[in-house]
């Protein structure tokens, strides 16, 4: 459903509930008054994006997917701030099977914003991870290290290490060498 339509719904409740209250059916416009809220808060919070965190957490990917692919028209659907979570989600779906969709989604959610610092962490390691394996080790360095700063809480502690271990093994450069192989001479 549009966001624009959700305060069309609330408007006419509210003219309802007057038009009731006028009447004398002080019963009905009460009921139309505490029904009045439900939209408007539809307009803020996306009853998908809901039901697609609310099955992100129960680790349903498979529901998850299946609503999150009932928001068919995202800027028409959503405010700023759902445009963020609705990527996040999405990029949060695709990091197992399209790394490069992933790192776009993460990126686009970045730019519409997310209201937790989890989350910007956790896109921003979903960044680093995407970089890393372009084998960009700079800009890899640099989401890590911005990942780890948006971490207050601790909680992805063990993905930043487990990254900064890799980081740590990967070899840049063009012409990098195995330390280990025998340095040729220039006859032999």
């Amino acid at each position: 459903m549009k966001k624009y339509v959700k305060l069309a719904i609330a408007a006419a409740l509210l003219a309802l509930s007057i038009y009731l209250f006028v009447v004398g059916q002080i019963g009905w416009g009460v009921v139309t008054m505490l029904l009045l809220p439900l939209p408007i808060f539809l307009y803020f919070r996306n009853e998908y994006i809901l039901l697609t965190m609310w099955e992100m957490r129960k680790q349903n990917m498979e529901g998850a997917a299946k609503w999150l692919s009932k928001i068919t028209d995202p800027e028409g659907q959503l405010v700023r701030k759902q445009m963020g979570y609705y990527h996040f989600m999405t990029g949060a779906m695709q990091v197992q099977h399209n790394i490069a969709g992933s790192e776009k989604h993460m990126r686009k959610a970045l730019e519409y914003g997310l209201s937790f610092a989890h989350d910007r962490a956790m896109a921003k390691l979903n960044l680093a991870a995407g970089a890393m394996s372009r084998g960009k080790k700079q800009e890899a360095q640099k989401w890590l290290a911005e990942s780890k700063a948006e971490d207050k809480q601790n909680m992805l502690t063990e993905h930043i290490k487990t990254l900064e271990q890799q980081l740590k093994k990967m070899n840049v450069g063009r012409n990098a060498q195995n330390p280990h192989m025998r340095q040729r001479g220039r006859y032999f």
